[in-house]
């Protein structure tokens, strides 16, 4: 017996090609109307589609600069500490965790509703914590969160202010060095609709403070901001030191969509959400569905949380709205799962042509979708 191919009968591998990928993957075309990531826009894919250059080249300098400009903006800050971290928006959240918190020190956390100022100052007092924690805007529940005052209490307190802003910057008004915010994080998918994987973060003055006069090293080496600070020209010194890859074309991504930011204004953007948003919920109440946030200046502009229909299973809503209409809204997460639909608007999908998307699709499903009699 002899094989009919000798070569692939003394081949090492064991493994074969997979059949799978020897077909072409084209991703369809849909609305991105859920939670996150948004929509794509074709500026924003063509600059991700440049040629790839290497992470330390001059060129790719620049753009890292470039971004940093644009994160200054979209925060409002003028923050030396401001780059932008190679993952996603929970990346950047355990790098301000990391590099903030120490073993032994305690982290406050705002959980559930808004926190009053007494309320925050008791809390302070009691568990003395080196860091309070606060989401912006929680897209799970669609609620924005006031912000003014609350660094100050953090600060008479001796305690950092962290601020989750993966959901809301550029869709609703934040201003981190007036609002007294020690280090705010955001994401790339959301309003700034680039590819997710690339996260702003910036570290005010007293953050570095603390960052950077530890007494133990951070658990880890990919996100200890003194790496990260010298790779992004923030810490002063005259040569960069090799610390990661970059992802080169995602960092194309996000600064082209900082431009676009920088284009409109912030406030344009800023208003553009809130108006966008007061007309798609004026279009829900006059079908008869009901807001999740009651209270108006509660709701974050830029995901809307829609109360599931009485009778109806909200996942057979949301598969006949994709299957239908190519548009994607989603259920719950966490403590609204089963009791919301969560269609976010961000960005470019910002509109109310968006809008009229959305409501017809709803119309649409609740027209055909099962209602139970109970």
């Amino acid at each position: 017996w002899l094989p009919t191919n000798p070569a692939r009968a003394m081949s090492s591998i064991t493994v074969q090609p997979p059949k799978c990928l020897q077909k072409t993957f084209v991703a369809p075309r849909r609305h991105m109307f859920g939670p996150g990531p948004s929509n794509v826009p074709p500026r924003i894919l063509a600059a991700g589609a440049e040629p790839i250059i290497g992470h330390m080249h001059p060129e790719m300098l620049e753009i890292m600069s470039d971004i940093k400009s644009g994160i200054q903006y979209a925060f409002q800050t003028q923050n030396n500490m401001t780059i932008a971290v190679s993952g996603t928006g929970h990346t950047a959240m355990e790098c301000a965790i990391f590099n903030a918190v120490e073993p032994g020190e305690g982290v406050l956390t705002a959980v559930n509703g808004i926190w009053g100022e007494r309320a925050a100052e008791m809390a302070l007092a009691k568990h003395k914590p080196v860091l309070f924690f606060l989401t912006h805007g929680e897209s799970s529940t669609g609620v924005v969160h006031p912000l003014d005052g609350i660094g100050d209490i953090c600060h008479k307190h001796n305690c950092l202010f962290l601020v989750d802003c993966v959901a809301s910057m550029g869709g609703a008004p934040l201003h981190m060095d007036k609002q007294g915010i020690d280090i705010l994080y955001s994401g790339s998918q959301k309003v700034l609709n680039a590819p997710p994987g690339t996260a702003p973060i910036s570290f005010s003055e007293r953050a570095c403070q603390k960052v950077f006069n530890r007494k133990t090293k951070p658990v880890s080496f990919f996100l200890d901001m003194t790496w990260l600070a010298n790779y992004w020209g923030c810490d002063g010194k005259p040569a960069r030191i090799y610390h990661h890859t970059a992802p080169v074309s995602a960092f194309y991504s996000l600064r082209e969509s900082l431009a676009i930011l920088a284009e409109q204004g912030l406030e344009n953007s800023w208003r553009r959400h809130k108006e966008v948003a007061e007309y798609f919920h004026e279009g829900l109440e006059n079908m008869g569905l009901k807001l999740f946030v009651k209270d108006k200046n509660a709701r974050l502009p830029t995901v809307t949380t829609i109360v599931a229909p009485p009778g109806y299973d909200w996942k057979e809503i949301t598969s006949y709205i994709m299957k239908n209409h190519n548009l994607e809204i989603s259920g719950g997460l966490g403590p609204s799962v089963g009791q919301v639909l969560r269609v976010g608007l961000m960005g470019g999908n910002s509109s109310k042509a968006s809008v009229d998307m959305v409501l017809e699709a709803l119309r649409d499903a609740l027209r055909y979708c099962h209602k139970s009699k109970v």
